[in-house]
């Protein structure tokens, strides 16, 4: 039977169910700073240090870099390719790539859609710049 509560109440729970399933579907890379520290032998210039997570499935859009990046896979299997690298490899736990300055990078993502991957990644770029930017680098 139905009352003047009941479309409230149906909104209400599809409400919910929304949130829930969007709260269950996180496939973007999570990035926390770990360490920024201005580089004494190159005035101008600091080294920052970024753990990236990827949930099973994650990925990251297509971005740029300021300047250079060495990123050292942790947990797991990353697909990365860069515009200076060739086609998308797969990178697993304690192998290493590089990032030049310039360079695009169009893939990098969990290479599982079972088990989640993280990286290490060390930046090498001028005082006070945007670390990572959306799109090609111009």
């Amino acid at each position: 039977m139905l009352n003047s509560k009941t479309p409230l109440l149906a909104c209400v729970l599809v409400a919910l169910l929304g949130v829930g399933a969007t709260l269950g579907v996180q496939k973007h890379e999570n990035v926390r700073k770990v360490s920024a520290v201005k580089l004494p032998n190159l005035p101008g210039q600091t080294l920052t240090a970024e753990l990236v997570e990827y949930p099973p499935g994650g990925k990251s859009s297509a971005h740029h870099h300021a300047g250079s990046v060495f990123a050292y896979i942790l947990t797991g299997r990353i697909r990365s390719q860069t515009s200076a690298t060739g086609p998308a490899r797969v990178y697993k736990a304690g192998e290493t790539f590089f990032e030049p300055p310039g360079s695009n990078h169009l893939v990098s993502e969990n290479a599982s859609a079972t088990e989640p991957a993280s990286l290490l990644a060390i930046i090498i770029a001028e005082d006070g710049a945007v670390l990572t930017k959306p799109g090609n680098a111009k």
